[in-house]
C-alpha cells in the first residue's frame, strides 16, 4: 500500500473536529512523503490544516450539515502543546472565572505554557498562549493546579472566604479531596498572603 492510501486509510478513522498532528503520521513513511499526502488531502478537502503541523477533519454542523467546523482554537492549543511536550493551562483569570471566583469573563481566552508565546486562530476563534514561569504551572490537569492559577490573579483582601468555597464546589470534590487540595495550597510559598483564608476554609469543611 502506498504512503498516500496509508495516510489516507489512517485519517478515515480520526475523529471528526478533534485536532492531531501531522507527527503522528511519519511512521507511515518518509517525512516528505506523508507531507506530500497529508497536503493533497487537504486540498480535496478531506482535511483541513488549523495551525502549522495540526491538521483536522472537518466536521458538518448538526444543525446546518452544509456549514463544517474544523476544530477549537484551545484544543489546537492543547495539541500544539502535547505535540512538543509543553506545559499549557488556563492562565489566573481565566481560572478565576471558570471557578466562578469572578463574574466577568476575560476579554480574550489566554492560556499559560512552557513553551513559546503564540497566538491560535480557528475561524473567529482566538487563544493566545503566553510563556511563564513552572512555578505557575504546578499541579497540571489536577484540581488544586486549577484553584491555584485562579488565587495568582486575585487579591486575598478582597475575596471573601465564601468565594474560596464556591470554587471547592465547582471542582467536585469530596470532603477529603478538598482538604487535601487547601492543605497543599496552605504549603506553597507562592501563596503565603492566602494561608489564612484557605485554612479558614479548611477549618469550615472540617466543622
Amino acid at each position: 500500500m502506498s504512503v498516500s492510501a496509508l495516510v489516507a486509510n489512517k485519517l478515515s478513522r480520526m475523529k471528526r473536529g478533534v485536532p492531531f498532528s501531522i507527527e503522528n503520521f511519519y511512521s507511515l513513511g518518509t517525512t516528505t512523503s506523508v507531507q506530500k499526502a497529508m497536503s493533497r488531502l487537504t486540498k480535496e478537502g478531506q482535511v483541513a490544516r488549523v495551525a502549522k503541523g495540526i491538521y483536522s477533519r472537518p466536521k458538518p454542523l448538526a444543525s446546518i450539515p452544509s456549514i463544517k467546523i474544523t476544530a477549537k482554537a484551545e484544543e489546537v492549543a492543547k495539541t500544539w502543546a502535547r505535540t512538543h511536550k509543553y506545559k499549557i493551562a488556563p492562565q489566573g483569570l481565566e481560572a478565576a472565572y471558570r471557578l466562578g471566583m469572578q463574574t466577568q469573563a476575560p476579554v480574550k481566552t489566554v492560556y499559560w505554557t512552557t513553551g513559546p508565546s503564540r497566538e491560535f486562530h480557528v475561524g473567529n476563534e482566538i487563544v493566545q498562549v503566553k510563556h511563564t514561569t513552572e512555578t505557575k504551572l504546578q499541579w497540571i490537569n489536577k484540581p488544586e493546579g486549577a484553584l491555584f492559577r485562579g488565587l495568582l490573579s486575585l487579591s486575598p483582601e478582597h475575596t471573601p472566604v465564601s468565594t474560596l468555597h464556591m470554587a471547592i464546589k465547582r471542582l467536585n470534590l469530596q470532603e477529603k479531596e478538598a482538604i487535601q487540595v487547601l492543605q497543599k495550597l496552605s504549603n506553597s510559598p507562592v501563596l503565603k498572603m492566602w494561608k489564612y483564608k484557605l485554612n479558614q476554609l479548611e477549618s469550615s469543611l472540617r466543622s
